[in-house]
Formats: structure tokens, C-alpha cells, sequence
């Protein structure tokens, strides 16, 4: 994070009041669902880091360290690719001695790097100019989330071209 509350260009906002004080000196925390496990589908990389960095941020004094962190977020890592990465990570640490990943930061980029899409413009502009992505039996609702989504993907911005990939 930069000086101007920054990290890659996103703005980031503190995350304040979710805890409460009463009185009597008792504090109380929000509770916190737990995160699905994580197979490494590239798809879902990006929602489950956030849901990392998010867990991390409400309970940052679960925490001790970094690699308390690290070690929580690869709990989640039970099957397909992402268990593998996972085995990797502590085979490296038994044939070292030192787990290869020391930082959360550093545990982002390297996850940034194995399981977010390779290029997300690309995909979605496929899907928006191929000749299967249309409304099928999906709700209207369904449809129009996915396909904002899609649009937000890319660097269109005409309304005509717009309306005539919709």
C-alpha cells in the first residue's frame, strides 16, 4: 500500500466500526462466515483472495504474523491444483527449512501469478463475440449481471455496439 491508501491502482477505504464497545467494557466482533475451499479454478482466484484480504482486515488480531496469515489462507487449498501448490509450498519448507513465502503481500502476488485468469479482457471479449454467449434459459436478471460483468471486462463503450452485443 502506497501513501495514497493504494494497492495497484485500487483506492482502499479503512474498514471501521465493526466492533463494539459496551459499557460494561465488553467488546464484541462481528461474526465471520468461513471461506469456501479453494481448488485453484481460475475463475474464482480473484473472489477468494479478496475473501482472504477481507477475513484478514475484520479479524486482524487473529493473527500474529504474517505467516499465521499465509498458513490460514492454505487451509483452504484441499483439492485440484491449488492443494498441489499448496504441497509445493511445504515440501520446499522441509527441503529448506524456511517456508518460501514470508509475507502476505508477497503470498498475494504469488497467487495473483498461479490462480487469476491470464487476461480477462481477452475472455470476456471472447465470450461477448462468440457465437454461443446469449440469454439461453438464464433468468433476465442472471443474464444482465453476467454480461455487465463481461462489459466491465473490456474497453467497450459505444452504446450502439453495446446494445448489439447484448
Amino acid at each position: 500500500m502506497n501513501s495514497n491508501n493504494e494497492i495497484q491502482g485500487y483506492k482502499v477505504y479503512p474498514i471501521l466500526h465493526f466492533r463494539r464497545k459496551f459499557s460494561s467494557g465488553v467488546t464484541t466482533y462481528p461474526k465471520l462466515s468461513s471461506l469456501p475451499d479453494f481448488g485453484g479454478e481460475h475463475h474464482n482466484g480473484h473472489a477468494f483472495l479478496n475473501s482472504c484480504s477481507l477475513y484478514i482486515h475484520l479479524a486482524l488480531e487473529q493473527f500474529h504474523n504474517e505467516q499465521e496469515k499465509i498458513l490460514w489462507a492454505l487451509t483452504f487449498f484441499k483439492s485440484g491444483c491449488a492443494a498441489k501448490w499448496s504441497e509445493n509450498m511445504f515440501c520446499q519448507e522441509a527441503d529448506t527449512g524456511v517456508f518460501p513465502i514470508q509475507t502476505w503481500r508477497d503470498f498475494e502476488q504469488q497467487f495473483r501469478v498461479y490462480f487469476f485468469l491470464v487476461n480477462v479482457e481477452a475472455d470476456a471479449i471472447n465470450a461477448l463475440e462468440g457465437v454461443f454467449y446469449h440469454q439461453g434459459g438464464r433468468m433476465v436478471d442472471n443474464y444482465l449481471n453476467n454480461f455487465q460483468a463481461l462489459v466491465s471486462n473490456t474497453d467497450y463503450t459505444d452504446p450502439q455496439m453495446l446494445v448489439v452485443k447484448f
